[in-house]
């Protein structure tokens, strides 16, 4: 029988998976301040988000094998807590190297805790209706959260300190472990029946996960051919097929490889990972476009946001949720991507004086509506059909995936922009402000060009790869609660 607390589980699983997506921008707002706080050099500036992405991206594969080998729950529970006492430690930073040490903790436990949450949601939730509800509440939250990071972040650094982005942690996960330890369902394996951890695994694919994250987040002040990072880059690539090597070979892998060659669930995570690329182009340079082209206050950016916020939430939640169950996946996430790549393109018309409800406003609607179509479906095929031994493995996957793709999305299309920007200045009076506005704006529109060839790209290998259709017995149970529910 269905577990009669899983609803309120779901409560404290969105609870955590939105704290860690929230932390993602909600520092990004608090930098500034916290520079100027700390005496955060120019150059070590980078590490407050850097120390980050490189623990939470490089331990995600181990993060999720460990729930699998030592229990969801109590990992879920260890993550949550070492968040906690993490935020903690850099609200209360005194210098620079104990707000990077704090940052690379929370990375480290949100390794533990985002694969840990996913696993959790594929474990409670079998029955395919409720599952695609579950999920769509999920893949709202992946793909929305981050926009409501940006009006918490203003909120509380223009109001109390950037200290506050750090502390409001604390007490979310303190009441999400609280509800967790009463709600969701014990899974603890005993010494008796527990699996090895693939070590030699854990060392090359997390070794390569990290190096090709460093890697990426060094193009972004270096170039992408500067020698520390093609040489980054090369490594992790070397590790990584290393890592597939020795995985073929154990008898325990650190990643089951028919997780990730099975069509629906590699297709799922390649589009995930693509569309995340370009994702975080449009938070990048909608932010500045905001702020610096168009003068808008950190808050009133966050709340500009806000639209394609709510449409991600009602593409998910009301649109996705209710077809996942009734039509192929494909059906579902290439038109997603399509519609993604509509509101990209808007953007590409971008101009200094363009007024924000006639471009940004229509292009983040068509964008939110677009990634809520991809995040809900491909979060669900991530770990469809998948051992309950082997959901964290699949949810790190998914989450690995979102994870690079954010970085190198980051690292490339700043790289980009910034060189179109200073290419457009040749030869221009680079000392006026308007010609310095149209050059910045010039850059956004380059990179976001680029940004709409990878959802393009994103949208081809998703109608190539994803090919799940859901059986005719779950469209003729949807119908029947439907029909059950209009006559009541």
């Amino acid at each position: 029988m269905p577990d009669p607390r899983r609803w309120r589980a779901l409560a404290v699983i969105a609870v955590a998976q939105l704290m860690i997506v929230l932390d993602i921008t909600i520092v990004n707002i608090a930098l500034p301040s916290a520079q100027k706080d700390l005496g955060i050099s120019n150059g070590d500036r980078q590490w407050v988000i850097t120390a980050y992405t490189l623990a939470f991206g490089g331990l995600l594969l181990l993060g999720g094998r460990i729930g699998d080998l030592f229990g969801r729950k109590r990992t879920f529970m260890i993550g949550l807590l070492g968040f906690t006492a993490a935020s903690a430690l850099g609200g209360f930073a005194l210098t620079p190297a104990m707000l990077f040490a704090s940052r690379a903790l929370q990375g480290a436990f949100g390794a533990l805790l985002a694969p840990s949450a996913l696993g959790l949601l594929s474990t409670t939730f079998t029955d395919p209706r409720e599952r695609s509800t579950a999920f769509g509440i999920f893949g709202a939250i992946a793909g929305g959260g981050s926009a409501i990071g940006f009006i918490a972040g203003g909120l509380l650094t223009e109001y109390l300190s950037w200290r506050w982005c750090l502390f409001v942690n604390v007490p979310i996960a303190l009441a999400a472990a609280c509800a967790a330890f009463f709600l969701l369902t014990r899974d603890h394996i005993g010494k008796s029946t527990r699996i090895r951890l693939d070590l030699p695994g854990a060392v090359l694919g997390c070794g390569g996960l990290l190096a090709i994250v460093y890697g990426t987040s060094e193009a972004e002040p270096r170039g992408w051919i500067d020698p520390l990072v093609l040489t980054c880059l090369a490594l992790g690539v070397v590790l990584l097929v290393c890592f597939v090597l020795v995985e073929r070979r154990t008898t325990h892998p650190l990643l089951p490889l028919h997780i990730v060659t099975d069509r629906n669930r590699g297709g799922a995570a390649l589009s995930v990972g693509l569309a995340v690329v370009g994702l975080f182009g449009l938070f990048l340079f909608l932010t500045y476009y905001l702020q610096v082209i168009k003068g808008y206050s950190p808050v009133l950016t966050g709340v500009a946001f806000l639209p394609m916020t709510a449409s991600i939430i009602a593409s998910s939640t009301g649109l996705a949720a209710r077809l996942m169950t009734r039509v192929p996946s494909r059906n579902l996430i290439v038109p997603g991507l399509l519609l993604a790549a509509a509101g990209m393109a808007l953007l590409t018309q971008m101009k200094v004086s363009s007024p924000y409800y006639a471009m940004v406003l229509p292009a983040e609607v068509l964008l939110g509506v677009g990634m809520g179509l991809v995040f809900m479906p491909s979060m669900s095929l991530a770990t469809l059909g998948v051992a309950p031994n082997e959901t964290g493995a699949a949810s790190a996957t998914i989450n690995t995936a979102q994870q690079v793709g954010g970085s190198i999305g980051t690292a490339l299309l700043n790289t980009i922009a910034a060189s179109a920007t200073t290419a457009y200045l040749l030869g221009r009076n680079a000392h006026s402000s308007l010609v310095q506005a149209v050059a910045a704006v010039h850059g956004y529109t380059v990179a976001t060009t680029v940004a709409l060839g990878v959802l393009l790209v994103a949208a081809v290998v998703a109608f190539f790869m994803v090919d799940y259709r859901p059986s005719p017995a779950q469209a003729a149970r949807k119908d029947t609660d439907s029909s059950v529910r209009a006559a009541a």
